[in-house]
Formats: structure tokens, sequence, C-alpha cells
């Protein structure tokens, strides 16, 4: 299975861009002891730095942008900034009856993606989210669990009815 991903890879980072020479490239038999030089610069290219941000995510470390309403302290960890209350009003008007995302953007002066976002956003509630894994973060939250649950029910419900 690795040596399948390696080899595609190679095809594809060295592979002719012509269709007659692709042809030919394919056709050629290179001796496995060639490869290997071509292996090591192929395999898990970006691997380790994976594994290093899954690490610390596991400690509760933020390493993305900062999240709108939160600064860095001098240690790196995330701290409420002076805009964080605009993020708790954020998340409880969006609850408010007959609020939609347009409205809540326009208010805000969002984009409607960026909002969705915030809204989706884990750091809000204090937690890390990487590489589908939800870790506690080590960082004060902005909002409650139960007010950001409640927000991802409202959020579900209208995806589903685009749907």
């Amino acid at each position: 299975m690795i040596q399948k991903k390696i080899k595609k890879s190679l095809v594809y980072t060295f592979a002719p861009n012509n269709p007659e020479e692709l042809d030919k490239f394919i056709e050629e038999k290179i001796p496995e002891n060639c490869l290997n030089s071509f292996r090591k610069y192929a395999s898990f290219r970006g691997e380790s730095q994976k594994q290093g941000m899954i690490k610390k995510s596991a400690q509760g470390k933020h390493m993305s942008r900062v999240p709108f309403g939160y600064s860095r302290d001098s240690n790196g960890k995330l701290i409420p900034a002076q805009n964080s209350k605009e993020i708790e009003e954020i998340f409880e008007e969006f609850l408010q009856p007959g609020m939609n995302l347009n409205k809540l953007s326009q208010k805000h002066k969002l984009s409607v993606n960026g909002l969705k976002k915030i809204l989706r956003n884990f750091a809000y509630v204090g937690k890390i989210k990487f590489d589908g894994q939800i870790h506690s973060g080590n960082h004060q939250p902005i909002v409650s669990s139960t007010l950001f649950n409640h927000v991802q029910d409202k959020l579900d419900k209208l995806n589903r009815k685009k749907k």
C-alpha cells in the first residue's frame, strides 16, 4: 500500500505532460534500487509536521490563526480579546427567533461564510479540533457549551432544509 502511494507520487511528480511522452514514460522499466532516493523524497512529505501538530492539539495548544475574539499572550496561549463580547453576542443573537445568517452577517459586518466559521469553531468553547479529533484546550472559553450546542442544532436544521 505504501509502495503504491510512493510510486503514484513519483509518477505524478515526474511524469511528462505530453501524451506521447507519457506512454513511453509508463513503459520504461526502472530497476528497483534506482528508485530509493526518490522514495525518500516522496515518502510521507509533511507527515512529521502533521504528527507534531496532532501532539500539540492533544496538549490543548491552538496552532492555527488566532480566532476572532481571541489574542495570544506572551506564551502563545489564547486569551479573550477586547472584542470577545461580540462573539458571545453573535452566538446569542443567532438563536433569536427570526434571525438568520444573512441578517446576522450584515449586522456584524461579516461574510456569511465567515459567520459560519465563527459559529462552528470549537475554540469558543475552550476546545481544539484538529484532524477530526476534539481535545480540551488550555484556553478560556468565550461561550458556554450549552449555547454552542444550541447554535450547532440550529445550523444543522438549516443545512437539512437546504438538502
